[in-house]
């Protein structure tokens, strides 16, 4: 059995904000306003699981993974890491964490990417012939060996996340936490940190926790994910379970030769998208008579059998809440 190393249960967060709609009553007599960010949320993640948080802006996402990581306090209930409550900061659980924010930077702009990394060496304790070949090691699979020399702050957005990545995990710490880590990347950027996170994964054993607006870093990292919506859980389960749950039906888009009425298609399926073409949900096992019923029903000039795409499945689990 898989061992346990982050545990939520019925967790919490409040922010406060006044209410007062006018500025001067709001500032000798302000009126509060308190909305849960967070509400009685519980998890568990096990070691070298690889989970992704996801929800529309305002959902709790972040938050909770602040939490997690020690950087802010929660209103209620309890959160444990590695056996450790993140919020106390622990010198033993700092040790054993990582973490990455692609809005913010972790190494310092004024050092090179090397004497960046000798004080993250210091600072952890790593040594010396550890060190040096763990950066070489980790310089090689991102590609950037060539850019220990260069300042932090003049590396371009792509290459300082690659080095990042790289001063976060230094350490080997058990958990990651990593927070839109592709944001601002090229394709092949994106393409090569993905790969990075599941080998640090696999050959480290490394715990991932991701948050991401992308949904291709969501499928290419992660192998669960949690659905928060309204601070709230609203899935929670393996990403290859929620393709399955979704693939009972099937998406055909129809390009007709004159324009038809949606009214007309919806003895057929589901009308969801009118804008290329129509696209068209129905149950699995009706395929192939849908197929044949419209062929001859009306004139075609294109038929196209989709895949359902997991940002659709992810606002379609939002519309449900």
């Amino acid at each position: 059995m898989s061992k346990v190393v982050v545990e939520v249960q019925e967790l919490t967060k409040e922010f406060k904000a006044k209410g007062n709609k006018n500025i001067l009553t709001s500032l000798w007599r302000p009126e509060w306003k308190r909305a849960h960010a967070v509400k009685e949320v519980s998890f568990s993640i096990t070691q070298g699981e690889s989970v992704a948080f996801l929800g529309p802006n305002g959902a709790g996402k972040t938050t909770t993974t602040k939490m997690m990581a020690g950087l802010i306090y929660p209103t209620s209930g309890q959160v444990r890491v590695l056996g450790y409550e993140p919020f106390k900061r622990n010198p033993a659980f700092l040790q054993r964490i990582g973490l990455v924010m692609g809005n913010k930077a972790g190494l310092n702009w004024d050092l090179t990417a090397e004497q960046s990394f000798w004080l993250l060496r210091n600072i952890y304790d790593i040594k010396e012939g550890e060190f040096k070949k763990r950066v070489a090691h980790l310089t090689k699979l991102l590609g950037v060996e060539e850019k220990m020399d260069t300042q932090v702050r003049r590396l371009s957005l792509g290459e300082r996340m690659k080095l990042e990545l790289i001063g976060a995990i230094l350490h080997k710490p058990d958990v990651l936490f990593l927070d839109e880590p592709t944001i601002g990347l090229d394709i092949e950027s994106k393409k090569n940190v993905r790969e990075f996170l599941r080998t640090v994964q696999k050959e480290q054993g490394t715990t991932l926790i991701l948050t991401s607006h992308d949904m291709d870093d969501i499928e290419e990292v992660s192998d669960r994910v949690l659905v928060i919506n309204h601070g709230a859980i609203a899935y929670d389960n393996s990403l290859t379970g929620l393709m399955e749950q979704y693939n009972r039906s099937r998406y055909i888009r129809f390009h007709f030769k004159d324009d038809v009425a949606a009214s007309k298609l919806q003895k057929y399926g589901e009308v969801l998208d009118r804008t290329n073409g129509t696209l068209l949900r129905v149950p699995a096992e009706k395929l192939v008579s849908t197929l044949s019923h419209v062929s001859a029903d009306f004139d075609l000039e294109d038929i196209n059998i989709e895949s359902i795409p997991l940002e659709t499945i992810i606002n379609d689990i939002f519309q449900q809440r």
